[in-house]
């Protein structure tokens, strides 16, 4: 039966989840409404399902809340099936008390249910399910990649020890592996040792290689898949960087500026302002760690002269020309602005940080372009 508006309230119900229990409070709509502690139930979505039966009343409008967690949106994705309107929040970004010392789960979920009532809360971004079966599968590479140069450095570190050096050139080259193959060890067990190594790198360098295939695979048939193309036309964007944004970021409409994309992106300078003195620091590195990752990544591919190499034309073919100019218009202006930068004495890490800012602006840029089903609300 359809609820009289007239008489329907909002009931705003704060969620403090984790993997066996969620906590939760409810709070009456005003800022006089009553606030209750409805108690523990189990984690499981049988459970949240006989709450919401109870609390669902013709005289109320259940809003959720709860924060973000190793949990994922399960929950989410859950209540807004079933009508509800329910919001995810990022832990960082829910003001506290700096003197408040306790803390509880029924505090926490009684906090969120005061500050989404009093629309103190901005909800985050949460992806299409595909969308982030793409990103797992990025992150999936990711932790690959780190696990390679782990086992990498472990070797390095163990031949250091007893004072053996490549005399060659780059390592883990086709030469440095027989190299490594070739090698005369003191002792029977080192032998071992460092085959064991060996193995070990081998074994995470095909990880690497089947994940970057399979994303080469199934990105072709991703909704986004257009736009993924598109960021490769720029400079130092490769596949893995353009597919590690895309999924990172998702829907580019969501940011109405580029200047936003540079917060999410934690590529902004922090700053210590009082009366006439204005402080600023170093980039906050707030929000995602991999998005910022990758356009670091990028950034150290402008420190040549600008120019369309046979690389860079392969990727921009079949490209629309308001791309291409993008991609051509970023090259000039990074690529002069890292040598300026560096004429005036700044120290390149911090000069890489503002390439990577403003290759934010040129991908936010290209994103807006060839973005698919704006987001409404934040979802």
């Amino acid at each position: 039966m359809k609820k009289d508006n007239t008489t329907v309230t909002d009931l705003f119900v704060g969620m403090d989840t984790h993997k066996d229990s969620i906590e939760i409070v409810t709070a009456e709509a005003g800022a006089l409404g009553e606030v209750r502690p409805y108690g523990q139930i189990a984690g499981d979505l049988a459970a949240l399902d006989k709450v919401v039966r109870k609390l669902d009343t013709p005289k109320h409008r259940l809003r959720f809340v709860y924060e973000a967690g190793p949990c994922g949106y399960v929950i989410y994705r859950h209540l807004t099936r079933q009508g509800y309107d329910c919001v995810v929040v990022a832990p960082s970004m829910i003001p506290k008390r700096s003197g408040d010392r306790v803390k509880t789960d029924r505090r926490d979920a009684t906090a969120l249910a005061r500050l989404h009532r009093a629309g103190e809360l901005t909800a985050i971004y949460v992806p299409r399910e595909e969308d982030e079966a793409m990103r797992d599968l990025c992150r999936a590479r990711e932790d690959a990649k780190h696990a390679q140069t782990r086992a990498r450095q472990q070797l390095l570190s163990f031949l250091l020890r007893y004072d053996i050096r490549y005399p060659g050139g780059r390592r883990w080259t086709g030469e440095h592996k027989k190299w490594l193959s070739e090698l005369k060890m003191p002792n029977p067990a080192h032998y071992v040792t460092l085959h064991e190594y060996i193995n070990t790198i081998e074994e995470a360098t095909s990880r690497v290689e089947r994940l970057t295939e399979q994303i080469r695979t199934l990105v072709s048939e991703w909704r986004f898949a257009p736009v993924v193309k598109a960021l490769q036309a720029m400079r130092g964007i490769s596949l893995i960087v353009s597919v590690t944004l895309v999924t990172e970021i998702g829907d580019f409409t969501r940011f109405s500026n580029p200047r936003q994309l540079m917060a999410y992106l934690g590529l902004v300078p922090s700053e210590h302002s009082t009366g006439p003195k204005r402080r600023l620091g170093g980039i906050t590195k707030a929000g995602n760690t991999h998005a910022r990752r990758a356009l670091v990544e990028a950034a150290w591919a402008y420190r040549s002269p600008a120019r369309l190499t046979r690389i860079i034309r392969d990727r921009q073919r079949n490209l629309p020309a308001e791309v291409c100019a993008i991609a051509w218009k970023a090259q000039l202006r990074l690529c002069a602005r890292y040598r300026r930068l560096v004429m005036r004495g700044k120290q390149k890490p911090v000069v890489i940080i503002a390439i990577a800012r403003e290759i934010a602006a040129f991908v936010w840029s290209i994103g807006r372009q060839l973005s698919v089903t704006p987001i409404v609300s934040g979802r």
